[in-house]
């Protein structure tokens, strides 16, 4: 691979280049071990002043909220998946061109029972809580019949409901917290007030605070994928999700295997669930208990079927019949949806394989030298792409031709039966995105543009098992920037508009960016979403591992 060109000291990059092919990211090696970032550390729980070097827009304001794993063991008992670890929630207050910093574990259920019993007690996603050493053995026996307790370690993002801050993984299982302290305020179970058995990380959001989200119900008949919608407001000031309910569900192309999804993309009229061909065997998850298996073996990639775009009416709840297939791809994350010409254009991070999940194991986060290397050239890399779906499909509608009549648009939609339209996508970068790994945690300026057309989003370039630059994508000309430093592995960006914005990229982008070279060498990224040029650094004096989601706070 070519070496990254640096335009200036401050580790900017400007690239431009014209059109993509679809072709492998270079093979990397010498990678550098990044085994701190996935290592236990302390909270801090008390605000601690950072050292600014540069300077922080004067307007803004809030508190940057992110969430992740922090802690990794228990006793002599070790979790085996990055998502296993104990949530750890930071708050970066921003006031007056300063921050200070605070982080707490949450309180949840499996923190305090595991701290109890110093040992892993309640079991994770890749972790198989062992029964207790104290019980004889006919009573550990007997407890490989019991079902496998869903975890409230809710690690993944921070979500907002009716007004309120939430932590969420993907389980039944939420806490509301006190965004400015940190603390463990309510543990709210999503199956108390609709029929589902958890909920994605990623709800999405109308401008009036309507919320919308997706979860799977199980039952006598195998699963549904439900469509959920939460109320604005409150009726009682202590509402959580009192109004929540089922706006449609939809019956999965096999019931006892249904496909595992991490989130869901809408438009202005519609939500669009992405039927995905990483399958959940509902059979060897029930029974993981009974076989001395985690949870996480029960999910497999299955390339012989077809990805499958579902659109649901918001205000209806109707499903369209029309479906819309794709080859197999795999998606964690969408960039955004919206409504034009009758067409709804979907953008996604897909990847041409589903496997990764099961590969970010916490023994391959911390390996080394070759070894290291071997797993990250392993796994395939995500790419943004948009799909292009034509809405008025009828009986009437022509076979086998393209329907996208959209100018300058690569990406072909042809019916080839009377409900079935299958799609080819277009990418949306250059061939310059392959010497940075791809692009995931995508973020756009959501207040203003989600579900409308755009022109920029962000994300980590991933010429690692983790982050290492931040990116900007310019859809005009699929031109990108780049932020990058050698040894520095930044987060998902966080896009802050500023209050006088008149262009899309008005604003700052957050990032908070950890080395595994240096001792207690974390910092907050300040950068100017326009120009991406550094403008300040706010130097944190704690370690921090990895984390996964967040949003900023304005209202703080």
């Amino acid at each position: 691979m070519a070496p990254v060109k640096l335009d200036s000291e401050d580790g900017t990059v400007s690239c431009k280049n014209g059109k993509a092919k679809d072709c492998a990211a270079p093979v990397r090696k010498g990678l550098e071990s990044i085994a701190p970032l996935v290592t236990s550390v302390e909270e801090t729980p008390e605000p601690i002043s950072t050292e600014v070097h540069g300077t922080i827009p004067s307007w803004i304001k809030g508190n940057l909220l992110r969430n992740g794993p922090g802690k990794f063991e228990f006793g002599n008992t070790q979790y085996n998946h990055w998502f296993d670890g104990m949530a750890m929630l930071h708050r970066f207050k921003i006031v007056d061109g300063k921050v200070t910093y605070m982080s707490r574990f949450l309180r949840s259920d499996a923190f305090k029972k595991n701290s109890e019993s110093d040992r892993i007690v309640m079991s994770e996603f890749g972790t198989l809580a062992m029964p207790d050493p104290c019980k004889n053995i006919f009573q550990r026996f007997l407890s490989r019949f019991v079902m496998i307790e869903p975890t409230d370690n809710a690690s993944v993002n921070f979500v907002k409901y009716k007004g309120d801050y939430y932590v969420s993984t993907e389980t039944n299982f939420m806490h509301r917290v006190n965004p400015e302290n940190l603390e463990t305020l309510e543990k709210v179970d999503w199956s108390k007030f609709i029929a589902v058995n958890g909920a994605t990380a990623h709800p999405h959001f109308d401008p009036d605070g309507t919320t919308y989200n997706m979860g799977n119900s199980y039952g006598g008949k195998g699963a549904l994928y439900n469509i959920i919608r939460v109320p604005p407001e409150k009726t009682d000031a202590k509402d959580t999700l009192q109004g929540a309910k089922i706006l449609c569900s939809i019956v999965p192309s096999d019931k006892i295997r249904p496909s595992y999804y991490h989130s869901f993309a809408m438009s202005e009229n519609y939500v669009v669930f992405i039927e995905q061909p990483i399958k959940m065997d509902l059979l060897k998850i029930i029974t993981c208990k009974l076989r001395g298996k985690a949870l996480s073996e029960g999910i497999f990639w299955d390339p012989t079927q077809q990805t499958v775009f579902h659109l649901v009416n918001k205000r209806t709840g109707e499903v369209s019949s029309v479906k819309y297939h794709t080859k197999a791809i795999s998606v964690f994350h969408q960039i955004n949806a919206f409504e034009e010409d009758g067409f709804l254009m979907l953008d996604m991070c897909c990847s041409d394989d589903g496997q990764a999940i099961n590969n970010y194991l916490i023994q391959n986060l911390r390996k080394s030298g070759d070894a290291l290397d071997e797993v990250y050239n392993t796994l395939s890399r995500a790419y943004p792409r948009r799909f292009v779906l034509p809405l008025n499909v009828t009986h009437e509608t022509p076979m086998d031709q393209n329907l996208n009549t959209r100018p300058n648009s690569k990406a072909t939609s042809v019916k080839i039966s009377k409900d079935q339209v299958f799609c080819e996508h277009e990418n949306l970068h250059g061939d310059d995105l392959h010497d940075y790994g791809g692009l995931e945690f995508p973020h756009i300026n959501y207040g203003k543009y989600n579900t409308k057309t755009y022109r920029y989003f962000y994300g980590c370039g991933f010429r690692h098992l983790v982050g290492d630059s931040l990116l900007k994508m310019d859809l005009k000309d699929k031109s990108l920037k780049v932020w990058y430093q050698e040894g520095f592995y930044p987060s998902e960006p966080v896009f802050v508009p500023s209050p006088d914005a008149v262009e899309e990229d008005d604003g700052v982008i957050l990032s908070v960016v950890l080395t595994p070279s240096q001792d207690k060498a974390t910092f907050l990224l300040v950068l100017d979403a326009k120009t991406f040029k550094e403008l300040a650094r706010a130097n944190v004096p704690v370690n921090m591992a990895y984390g996964f989601h967040g949003t900023f706070d304005s209202s703080a």
